[in-house]
């Protein structure tokens, strides 16, 4: 197993890693790949939990996020790729070993939206909402999967005095390789001395948005407001610590995920202010209601209930319920023109009981003569 040695000096530790987690047979399942499923999984968990209080259906949310999971791993390494060409250039095959590391948290983002969006609506899955457990969803997978850079050694910033300053021997090896090219992008570099570990600063940055959201949670206003603080925290947080990284996405002395991420903070903060905005000038209590308010979502978490019911009752509880509701049925399609009841006796119909007979007419002009 390949190890790592990471060590912060000034606080006396020192980890030895292994990337490798686990075997089986001849596979090695990776660290990073585990940290990652372990950030899904626990973000799956509490979009399940939530989901009702958005209106949604538990059972599609799961398609939604299985399906949004698989468009962002893709996603994420086509961009990184994309913006690292000349690192796959030589080897194809490189492509495809995301253990590795290479998953760009936007590209990641850009194709979970693409993808969950198809499936939300093949399911029928109302969107905006799906965006707020989304967003919360994002920010626990983001806070956890990021220690799979602690593992891989990698995203890490450059020189800090700071306390938390990290070493480690893979860090000066990439540093001393790419100190020419950090130093066209501005930013001179000591191999030998510790580092920011920016790994860190967001794991803890998308945690403390993952606390705001939740305590926020009863007091959105509109379907897509967590969405929208989700863009402008994360935003907020990555313009910076981007910043520090000695590993950017780059197009000449550009760094791409900082460009983006001042744009989407401005953009969720400017679509925020105007949605707010005309909803107190509306002066309606009912305007841009919450789905989760409206009697579609609610005959919808009907429909899912009555369906979870029965899949809980015993299948010899469910036979007899059929039964009973195909015998109603037989009953009313048999039932006699409830206008016109028949006369079981006689087979005369009502009306026909009322009219005179003409056997009674003929004897009473018999008496009159």
């Amino acid at each position: 197993m390949e190890s790592n040695v990471v060590a912060f000096p000034k606080l006396g530790l020192e980890f030895t890693l292994n990337r490798t987690a686990f075997r089986i047979g001849g596979l090695e399942v990776q660290w990073y790949g585990v940290i990652i499923a372990l950030g899904f999984i626990l973000a799956l968990l509490y979009g399940l939990r939530k989901a009702k209080k958005l209106g949604l259906d538990a059972d599609r949310v799961i398609d939604v996020a299985i399906g949004g999971m698989l468009g962002g791993i893709v996603g994420a390494r086509l961009y990184y790729v994309a913006f690292s060409w000349e690192e796959f250039s030589g080897d194809w095959t490189s492509i495809f070993r995301i253990w590795d590391g290479g998953l760009a948290i936007y590209g990641g983002l850009i194709g979970a939206v693409i993808v969950g969006s198809l499936i939300a609506k093949w399911r029928k899955v109302k969107l905006l909402p799906m965006f707020d457990l989304a967003g919360m969803g994002f920010l626990i997978g983001q806070a956890i999967g990021r220690w799979g850079n602690f593992f891989n050694v990698e995203a890490f910033g450059g020189n800090t005095n700071l306390p938390w300053g990290m070493t480690s021997p893979k860090i000066e090896e990439y540093l001393t390789f790419n100190q020419y090219r950090l130093q066209s992008i501005g930013m001179v570099v000591e191999p030998t001395a510790p580092v920011h570990p920016t790994f860190l600063y967001e794991s803890l940055w998308c945690l403390a948005g993952f606390l705001i959201l939740h305590f926020y949670f009863k007091h959105r206003r509109f379907d897509g407001e967590l969405f929208l603080m989700y863009l402008g925290w994360y935003g907020l947080g990555r313009a910076f610590i981007e910043g520090l990284r000695t590993d950017p996405l780059t197009v000449g002395n550009i760094r791409i995920s900082q460009l983006l991420a001042v744009l989407l903070v401005l953009a969720s903060v400017i679509v925020w202010i105007v949605v707010r905005v005309k909803i107190h000038s509306s002066h309606d209590p009912d305007y841009l209601p919450l789905y989760v308010n409206t009697q579609e979502s609610k005959d919808m978490l009907a429909a899912a209930a009555e369906r979870i019911r029965l899949s809980k009752m015993k299948k010899s509880e469910r036979q007899k319920l059929e039964e009973e509701n195909a015998l109603s049925v037989n009953v009313v399609e048999s039932d006699p023109n409830p206008e016109e009841p028949a006369d079981e006796a006689s087979g005369v119909t009502a009306d026909e009981d009322l009219k005179p007979s003409q056997d009674g007419e003929s004897d009473h002009k018999e008496e009159q003569e």
